[in-house]
């Protein structure tokens, strides 16, 4: 397991000075980017070998928000390397050793010259050290879009959606989508599932359903093709 430490910043809450969703995920981001970055697995190796690690899918589970100023440690390990595909669990605990979130998550192994997956091998996952996989219950990888959808208001990408892969990165597509949830909606459980990377210039047009206390929004092309979809829970 790989960790660091550290405390919810007033950069990080929400207006009920709340860690928020967003910065969660750039939390489990960082975690598993320090852990590569420090066994040499990082970006400038995967720039080298013309590869990437894309995500697919996110599962987040929400126990609580933890508050401004709270000390925090931030988790994460990998459980299983399987084909093309990387399966990564992550914790964030508070104090008290108490789980506040947890997440699994499911990567593409790509290659960035043909732009398309291909098998991971032993050489780049050298030095991960596999662990048990987090008990937790797991939702599928795939997540049924609603036959019912309402269009809300097109946006184009900004520079500042964009990462160092010159795609949108994973935790932006949840940002958007949170725009278009209720105010009073309470996240308790978060599950993405990108389809296709969008750039900077594109216009997304966010599609949304709302039943049985879940939220769905799917984040789709001026061609009504996926980039993203997204399912929240209460």
């Amino acid at each position: 397991m790989y960790s660091f430490k550290s405390r919810v910043r007033y950069s990080e809450v929400d207006k009920n000075k709340h860690l928020d969703l967003f910065s969660i995920i750039n939390y489990f981001q960082d975690c598993s980017t320090f852990q590569s970055e420090d066994i040499g697995k990082g970006l400038d190796y995967l720039e080298q070998a013309n590869r990437l690690w894309l995500m697919n899918a996110w599962q987040i589970n929400v126990n609580r928000f933890p508050k401004l100023g709270e000390e925090i440690v931030i988790s994460t390990w990998p459980y299983d390397f399987q084909s093309m595909y990387g399966y990564r669990n992550f914790l964030i605990t508070d104090s008290m050793g108490q789980v506040v979130a947890a997440a699994n998550s499911i990567w593409v192994y790509m290659n960035t010259k043909e732009n398309r997956p291909v098998r991971v091998t032993d050489e780049a996952v050298k030095y991960y050290q596999l662990e048990e996989k987090y008990h937790m219950e797991y939702a599928p990888r795939k997540i049924e879009i609603p036959k019912n959808l309402s269009a809300l208001e097109s946006f184009s990408v900004v520079r500042t959606n964009i990462d160092t892969n010159n795609h949108v990165n994973n935790g932006q597509y949840i940002r958007m989508a949170e725009e278009c949830l209720p105010e009073d909606f309470l996240i308790r459980q978060m599950r993405a599932e990108y389809r296709k990377s969008a750039v900077l210039g594109d216009t997304i047009i966010p599609m949304v359903n709302f039943e049985n206390n879940v939220f769905t929004v799917v984040l789709t092309d001026t061609d009504g093709k996926p980039y993203t979809v997204i399912e929240f829970q209460q």
